[in-house]
């Protein structure tokens, strides 16, 4: 039997929230038929509409309700607000109708609850914006729609149906009952009488509820009075028992007869419902009008639409709020205002409000400062004095030229459509082809504005401060092209833009973020990747270099757009990759015209019938057969579909809720952690857990896929106040700063994140001073790197210089005009070399690469009397030393030359780039303290920077050889953070694995976890960031293994198994069923999508897992915890645990145990970690705390083991076998300081082939790519990623 669900628990609502049926009182038209009869009588005055009656759920009455738990359900937790229903009369019976009411019989008053968002009182008026008038003609139905708002600033939409009855009818009605007898003959209808039908709901369903409606009032023209009432009430019950759909592709499908009506759900939660018409602005507007609509929107200015249609105005206004997502307008939204509302204009505030056309007129003289924007005329002005349209500023201009070129791409005709397809014959079928192409459309029109929003604020992430949650506007509008400052200026001040800076600031990966890094230059995400300083490279230099041609185009008005020049730059060559990068990955980036968007294939689930009368038992039979083909549903879907598996579990578990098994529910909402996470109810959850009772819960806690569901979802907090996301603005201190103060403030001010870095530049700026910074020398710092890079964004260089120079480098420093022993000119330095710029005719002398310098000194030569400073740099390619007489310069060009020497030195022996970029922020830091101290002491400042010539003279920088030759490249993923993190697991991904990849994501893949389950992708055939960093949870991460439909699960501290989508980078699935830290992931050897996983966790839980299903198939528990890692191999799964490593077959049976206490009695150890080498039939194992690697026979595992020590080994961390040889990675000795080291043993000889000098900081991880290259992370110290070759 069904249990009961407590009386608290609150229910989301179905789709409809009030059902209202509106016309004229009864006293107004009894007037009416009067003036009616009288001759000559051609208009009457508009007359006052009021609310007849008013339909809220639920609809099933007390006495019912105790039988039908479906009907007590549906009504848990709705608070009586305010409740308004007029007095009703009883109809008058009819013969065989019933019995008749006595005149004047008292009746009840009959009470219903009102959502808050509906003002009953202000709902005639809305309903009826153009007054109530009665008709002497009979006249078209017509639809409007809402927008309705409560005091909490949620909103609630309505669809309003206008229909005629005649005044003379037998069928008039009004509230209830039948007409009045008229006075005089009656002959043929000379009035008509407007009534309204209006549903309110919380789901903009504008088009899904203009088509219930329409078929509504098709029964209502056929009804008489008295059977009104019922049948929108039965039509209102029949929508309030509708679930709302789940985020997805999933949409739901009403069966209203004539019509199938189609509610479509949001595509993703973070995505509005859109079921509108998205091409109606570009049909009434153009392209440039649209965007001047925009512009008003996003500087939040006092807008008014017009319209002499007043469906136009709410959807028209709808539309733009769509444009504009995820940007939110969160002011006044009125999109309809009566004639009685009109007031409401002179708000002083932002609002975007809409009234008839009428009004165009009186509005645009009595109110100044409106943006007026006329639907039927397809203008934009503003009210008030000539000249105040000024006001409204330009979009940037290519970013608007763009989106005029994509709109006018765009096919907005169905007609054109249909040319060339036969006339459909089913209604229906007709409807549905329509539907397609408007959801085609509407998702071109969608990845349009939200290409222009990309393109209008993509670089404001490049002046945020993400750890202190900072926006330097006024670093980012200097930026900005002088024709763009006003709008951006403007835009700046917004609420909108500012809720946009706390989704960034957050690292929201909404639909602006994922678009923004899909469109990425490969530039952009190098620098990503690296932090360098932002200097433009040559090939941006080289395409401001436009011709007068171009030029031209450029000065023309937006409405003459010409892209066809401005193209992406191409993909830099990159040497160190493991796989060629693919030509068409790259020319598919590169274009500049409409991306070819195709919407993601939808699917629909028909909702059963409801039988009437409504009474507790058709209610309950109506969730039973809703229950009944969900089930079906899901069980007719493949295992890999689980993207529609989680739209029917949703369901499933809202239906079982409102039938009051709760166990139910829950059991469905658990499977969404196995099919789609993004969809869990929480809060729904949370609320039904709170409200079970003693033994319910005690039932749902013997369940046990419901235990940790429990605990997971009450331990987390709910809806209570968040922490302060608040973004501030970039301002200079005012105080003195200590060490901690000064590193948080440059970290804000964008100039360098490390804090290492920082606290060396605090020491330059106070030496011979008191140990902190006053203002005016932070004053002058700032604003002496600002000016610097400034100067650099306006460096323009000869073509034929640039054609010497790689696309990819920038010039960073440039000196005065000097003469020097190879002419005279100025001397540029950039990340790669140094040469001279001459004078007089421009052109490019060589002076020397980094790499080929071979001295550098600082000395003085004579002229004439005089001892001028001069630098000197002797190269290895050229016997004669390069001269240049810097003069005052020279101190500070010999710092910063020698700097990047070293830079470059460490760059090539440990195959790692980010020492250049390093070197390159000390350069400029050396130059912004000097041009910031202006005093005798400030080289000697400035040389506290010099990172790397210092560490070059006190530390061998010799890498040694063997670590050379093996070593290939190094890459680091916490670049750009403050401080580097531990690098905790390592996974490789061949690409090309399935074909559903795009071919620009179908490259090999390298993942990295890092500490706080932080997760960062890179694409292993350029070393780049292909996915930047997302969280799995806020636990260590601690194994990863690919699975199949390129799916990558990773084991989590948390005891968690997180299941990525290797082609959305997005972690939707969980799986649950550990109850410890899970530690190791195994799947079959060979197999490249391999159909089981099996999972241990510390506890000793062993786990066997379907991956089509997700389902655990076995599972078995060991008799011992501490469970460390586990292999498979013939078919035994080989699990080390501290005390023992024991060989189980895969149901749980031991077979074999090999324990430490036999083996090392005198030793206090554990085993760590192991590797089967089964060609030798070999066990290789490493012990906590001890330099050596243990080799057993797999023959006789209780013979004493081989022992092969590790040379200046402190410990051992990892290992991994590699073809015939163990890779083991731990902590040593190197030049008597303490490395990271790997140590390469062959498998054969069991002996060390070779001695890696591997990281600054212990070898946490190993991982395998195809068995060619070794991937080693290291510590928190160091925190970077090694590549090395296999011999």
């Amino acid at each position: 039997m069904a249990e009961a669900a407590p009386q608290h628990l609150s229910l989301p609502s179905g789709l409809l929230e009030l059902c209202a049926l509106l016309g004229a009182p009864r006293e107004g038209l009894r007037g009416l038929e009067q003036a009616a009869q009288r001759k000559g009588v051609t208009r009457q005055s508009p007359l006052s509409p009021e609310v007849l009656s008013v339909f809220v759920p639920p609809f099933v009455s007390k006495e019912e309700s105790t039988t039908a738990t479906g009907a007590s359900c549906a009504s848990l937790g709705r608070g009586r607000r305010r409740s308004f229903r007029k007095r009703r009369e009883k109809p008058r019976a009819e013969p065989g109708r019933g019995p008749v009411v006595e005149p004047g019989a008292p009746t009840e008053p009959e009470d219903v609850s009102i959502p808050g968002g509906v003002d009953l009182l202000a709902l005639p008026q809305l309903c009826f914006p153009g007054g109530l008038c009665v008709a002497t003609e009979p006249q078209e139905d017509a639809v409007h729609f809402l927008v309705l708002t409560d005091v909490g600033g949620n909103r609630s939409y309505g669809v309003v149906a206008q229909y005629y009855r005649p005044l003379h009818d037998e069928y008039c009605f009004y509230n209830g009952k039948a007409h009045w007898e008229p006075s005089g003959p009656t002959g043929g209808a000379s009035c008509f009488v407007p009534f309204a039908v209006c549903v309110v709901s919380r789901f903009p369903y504008y088009n899904a509820f203009k088509d219930c409606l329409s078929c509504l009032l098709a029964h209502l023209k056929l009804c008489k009075d008295f059977e009104v009432d019922n049948h929108i009430k039965d039509f209102a019950a029949r929508l309030s028992l509708i679930p709302g759909p789940p985020p997805g592709p999933l949409h739901l499908v009403l069966h209203a007869k004539p019509l199938q009506v189609v509610f479509p759900a949001r595509a993703d939660p973070d995505s509005p419902v859109i079921d509108l018409d998205l091409h109606l602005p570009l049909l009434c507007f153009r392209p440039e009008k649209v965007l001047q609509i925009l512009t008003g929107i996003l500087t939040e200015q006092r807008i008014v639409f017009f319209s002499s249609d007043w469906a136009l105005l709410t959807l028209l206004a709808e539309c733009f709020m769509v444009y504009l997502h995820p940007l939110q307008w969160q002011h006044t939204f009125v999109p309809i205002l009566s004639g009685q509302m009109l007031d409401f204009i002179m708000a002083p505030t932002s609002f975007l409000m809409g009234c008839h056309l009428d009004h165009f007129e009186e509005v645009s003289k009595e109110a100044d400062g409106l943006l007026l924007v006329n639907i039927d005329q397809g203008s934009v002005t503003y009210s008030g004095s000539p000249g105040q349209g000024t006001a409204l500023p330009d979009v940037p201009l290519l970013a608007a030229q763009a989106f005029i070129q994509r709109v006018q791409g765009l096919q907005l005709h169905h007609e054109l459509h249909l040319a060339h397809l036969a006339s459909p014959t089913d209604l229906n079928a007709g409807r549905a082809c329509r539907r397609s192409w408007q959801q085609a459309l509407n998702c071109q029109i969608q990845h349009i504005a939200l290409q222009l929003l990309v393109a209008i604020f993509r670089e404001v992430k490049n002046h945020l401060n993400y750890e202190h949650r900072v926006f330097n506007s006024e670093e980012f509008l200097k930026t900005r092209a002088p024709g763009d400052q006003h709008f951006y200026k403007q835009v700046l001040d917004t609420y909108m833009f500012h809720s946009f800076l706390k989704a960034r600031l957050s690292r929201k990966m909404d639909a602006f973020t994922q678009l923004d890094l899909s469109t990425q230059s490969e530039e952009d995400r190098i620098n990503g990747m690296l932090a360098s300083p932002r200097r433009p490279t040559v090939e941006k230099m080289a395409s401001r270099r436009v011709s007068p041609l171009q030029a031209a185009h450029r000065r023309m008005v937006v409405s003459m757009p010409n892209l066809q020049d401005i193209t992406l730059p191409e993909l830099p060559p990159r040497n160190s990759s493991l796989r060629i990068v693919d030509s068409a990955s790259a020319s598919c980036r590169s274009g500049v015209g409409t991306l070819s968007v195709m919407p993601k294939p939808t699917y629909t689930f028909k909702i059963p019938e409801i039988h009437f009368p409504l009474v507790g038992q058709c209610v309950q039979a109506y969730y039973a057969d809703f229950v009944a083909l969900l089930s079906k549903a899901v069980s007719f879907l493949a295992p890999e579909n689980s993207l529609l598996s989680a739209r029917y579990f949703y369901l499933r578990g809202l239906v079982h809720l409102m039938q009051g098994q709760l166990l139910s529910a829950l059991l469905d909402f658990q499977n969404l952690y196995k099919t789609d996470i993004r969809i869990f109810p929480a809060e729904l959850v949370r609320g039904v857990l709170e409200s079970m009772s003693a033994p319910q819960r005690a039932q749902a806690e013997r369940t046990p896929e419901l235990r940790r569901l429990i605990g997971e979802v009450l331990a987390k907090p709910g809806d209570g106040p968040k922490a302060d996301d608040a973004v501030k603005n970039f301002e200079l201190p005012r105080t003195h700063l200590q060490l901690d103060e000064f590193v948080k403030r440059v970290q804000e001010s964008g100039i360098v994140k490390d804090a290492s870095v920082i606290h060396r530049l605090f020491e330059a700026l106070t030496v011979g001073h008191q140990k902190q910074i006053d203002p005016d020398t932070f004053r002058d710092f700032y604003n002496c790197w600002k000016e610097t890079e400034a100067e650099a964004q306006e460096v323009s260089l000869p073509a034929v210089v640039m054609q010497h120079l790689d696309k990819s480098e920038c010039v960073y420093k440039l000196s005065s005009a000097v003469k020097t022993s190879r002419g005279v000119g100025k001397i540029a330095m950039t990340q790669k070399r140094l040469f001279l710029l001459t004078e007089g005719r421009p052109g490019y002398v060589e002076i020397s690469t980094f790499r080929d310098i071979e001295d550098v000194r600082s000395t003085t030569v004579m002229f004439l009397l005089l001892k001028i400073p001069t630098l000197k740099i002797k190269t290895l390619s050229r016997k004669e030393v390069f001269e240049a007489n810097l003069k005052t310069e020279c101190d500070l060009w010999h710092l910063l030359v020698k700097e990047m020497w070293a830079g470059k030195r460490l760059a090539d022996a440990h195959k790692d780039p980010q020492y250049i970029q390093q070197a390159l922020t000390n350069v400029l830091l050396m130059d912004a303290v000097v041009g910031t101290l202006q005093s005798p002491g400030a080289i000697y400042a400035a040389s506290k920077l010099a990172y790397f010539d210092k560490m070059k003279n006190e530390v061998p920088m010799a890498v040694p050889k063997t670590t050379a030759e093996t070593l290939k490249h190094k890459i680091n993923p916490s670049a750009g953070e403050t401080s580097p993190h531990a690098v905790d697991v390592l996974l490789y991904t061949p690409g090309h694995l399935d074909p559903a990849e795009k071919v620009e994501d179908a490259h090999p893949k390298l993942w990295c976890a890092l500490n706080e389950g932080q997760v960062i992708v890179f694409d292993a055939s350029s070393w780049t960031i292909h996915q930047h960093c997302f969280r799995v949870g806020s636990a260590k991460l601690n194994c990863m293994v690919m699975a199949e439909q390129s799916q990558v699960w990773i084991g989590s501290d948390d005891a968690v198994i997180y299941i990525i989508n290797g082609h959305s980078m997005s972690c939707n699935k969980q799986l649950t069923d550990h109850r410890a830290g899970v530690t190791a992931l195994v799947t079959p050897e060979g197999k490249e999508a391999p159909s089981g996983v099996f999972s241990c966790s510390r506890d000793g839980m062993v786990l066997a897992w379907d991956v089509s299903t997700l389902r655990v198939t076995s599972r078995f528990q060991l008799p011992c915890g501490g469970l460390t890692s586990m292999r498979l191999h013939g078919g035994r799964l080989w699990c080390c645990t501290a005390g023992s490593i024991m060989v189980m077959t895969t149901s749980g049976f031991l077979q074999q145990e090999l324990r430490i206490g036999e083996n090392f009695q005198e030793m206090n150890t554990s085993f760590l970690d192991f590797e089967l080498l089964p060609e030798q039939e070999q066990l290789w194992v490493a012990c906590t705390g001890y330099s050596e690697v243990y080799i057993w026979s797999l023959k006789d595992l209780a013979r004493p083991p081989e022992r092969i020590p590790l040379q200046d080994c402190s410990e051992v961390s990892c290992m991994i076998r590699v073809k015939r040889q163990v890779w083991v990675g731990g902590r040593g000795l190197s030049q008597g300081k303490t490395k990271g080291k790997i140590y390469v043993l062959d498998g054969e000889k069991r002996t060390v082939e070779k001695e890696l000098v591997a990281h600054a900081d212990a070898v946490r991880t190993l991982c395998s790519a195809e068995d060619r290259y070794v991937l080693s992370g290291s510590g928190p110290e160091e925190g970077k990623i090694a590549i090395w070759t296999v011999d």
